[in-house]
């Protein structure tokens, strides 16, 4: 197996099958090249304790200890073992420069210059045009949050909310005034609905710090369950949608 010098002085092109006798450590400065048949091989789904590596910009990363304390959660980036997590990784994370530091030490080796830019499975014309479009949704500033749409989405549910209780205890607990009262309410809930789901996106706030504690407020106080428990869940759905045994809607 050749090394590629991270200095970008010279490499010897690599065989592009069969497993190496030596591994670098991650954050090493010398890296390795890969095959996708490597890859897939350190998928982690025989055992717990296999060696678990994924692709980020055709980047290898060793991710055997570090899942357990990924920030978002153990399964949302175990679900990407073996494989590309190129789009997931942009989707997720806002502040590319701060995770910088995360991948650093993760870093094994990169694909072999012959190797696709994703898996062989997939479709690589769907997957450029796909990232083509999402560079240009982020050229023309679509994803960037308006403060002032937000904040009339809160503020008219949380009237609502007000106004189902008031309903209720100026008219009093007959059937006209509680079901206009439960109306009230639960279009208030299913408008705090969405609104948490933004914040559980980071989708508000161009920080992650504000999105959060707000979440938390929103989700625990106003809507009466855990944000930690909706992010588990809803963010493995949006890493795997409709994928069997890796989105949580779909298991029974």
């Amino acid at each position: 197996r050749a090394w590629l010098q991270s200095s970008g002085s010279s490499f010897r092109m690599p065989p592009q099958s069969g497993s190496s006798l030596l591994r670098p450590k991650p954050g090493s400065d010398v890296l390795q090249l890969f095959t996708w048949e490597e890859i897939g091989l350190h998928s982690g789904q025989k055992n717990s304790k296999q060696e678990k590596w994924l692709v980020i910009n055709r980047k290898v990363y060793d991710i055997s200890q570090f899942h357990w304390r990924h920030p978002g959660g153990t399964r949302v980036i175990s679900h990407y073992a073996g494989q590309d997590a190129t789009d997931a990784f942009t989707a997720f994370h806002k502040d590319e420069g701060l995770v910088q530091k995360y991948l650093h030490p993760l870093l094994i080796g990169e694909l072999a210059p012959d190797q696709p830019s994703c898996e062989p499975t997939k479709n690589e014309m769907l997957v450029n045009d796909f990232r083509e479009l999402h560079s240009t949704v982020k050229r023309m500033g679509l994803l960037k949050p308006s403060y002032l749409f937000f904040a009339i989405i809160f503020l008219h549910a949380f009237l609502l909310d007000i106004a189902s209780w008031l309903t209720i205890w100026f008219f009093g607990k007959s059937w006209i005034p509680f079901l206009v009262g439960v109306a009230l309410f639960t279009i208030a809930q299913i408008q705090y609905g969405f609104f948490q789901h933004d914040l559980g996106h980071v989708s508000v706030f161009q920080k992650p710090k504000w999105n959060k504690p707000f979440h938390f407020i929103l989700t625990g106080v106003l809507k009466g369950g855990p944000s930690s428990w909706w992010n588990h869940m809803h963010n493995q759905h949006h890493a795997k949608p409709n994928c069997f045994r890796k989105d949580p809607d779909l298991n029974m």
